[in-house]
């Protein structure tokens, strides 16, 4: 680790997981994924997936989908991948069979007619569900490559930075609280030409 302050390619010392975050290095150029927060959902050999954190839409779920009540609060847009799909994230364990545990205290997925129906009973559930119009998507060691060339940086994912769709920092909050190496790429200019 790099003891120099302004150090701005620190190494990081994580690798990539379920329930990771893929946080955007600061010199990532794709416009798509530009100071993006992704929580891998899965990692393995045949490759990876997971959901952008930090863009939404402003749409309720009911304009998106059949039969579901109508509830506050925002789509996110997971990523470029079967964005024609809805996904879900929640904090409702195993109240929604199916689901699969991401990181402690999140689940994704599981029985969608059973969450339609805790909805429509108790609206107020919303709050611990997060709906994504579709997913990130990295084909077998393509994203290994990413981190190799430093697009992405990795900080462990928390129930809390998961489940706020509201976050109006995610990004840079992120880096800063991955530690004081890390900190300082939360200020770097987003045009570095402007400078």
């Amino acid at each position: 680790m790099s003891s120099d302050p302004l150090d701005l390619d620190p190494d990081n010392a994580l690798a990539p997981a379920r329930g990771r975050l893929l946080v955007s290095g600061p010199y990532l150029t794709d416009p798509y994924f530009h100071r993006t927060v992704v929580l891998l959902c899965e990692h393995d050999k045949e490759g990876s997936f997971g959901f952008v954190l930090n863009r939404s839409l402003d749409v309720d779920v009911a304009n998106i989908m059949e039969n579901m009540p109508s509830l506050e609060g925002r789509v996110s847009i997971g990523g470029p991948v079967q964005s024609g799909n809805l996904y879900y994230l929640h904090t409702l364990g195993k109240r929604v069979q199916g689901s699969i545990r991401v990181v402690d205290g999140v689940h994704m997925g599981g029985d969608f007619e059973q969450l339609r129906s805790l909805l429509a009973t108790d609206p107020k559930l919303a709050d611990h569900v997060r709906f994504f119009v579709g997913y990130s998507g990295w084909g077998a060691d393509q994203l290994v490559k990413e981190l190799d060339e430093r697009a992405w940086l990795i900080a462990p994912g928390h129930k809390r930075s998961i489940m706020s769709p509201r976050a109006t920092d995610l990004w840079g909050d992120t880096l800063r609280n991955m530690g004081k190496q890390f900190a300082p790429l939360a200020n770097f200019p987003d045009d570095p030409s402007l400078n």
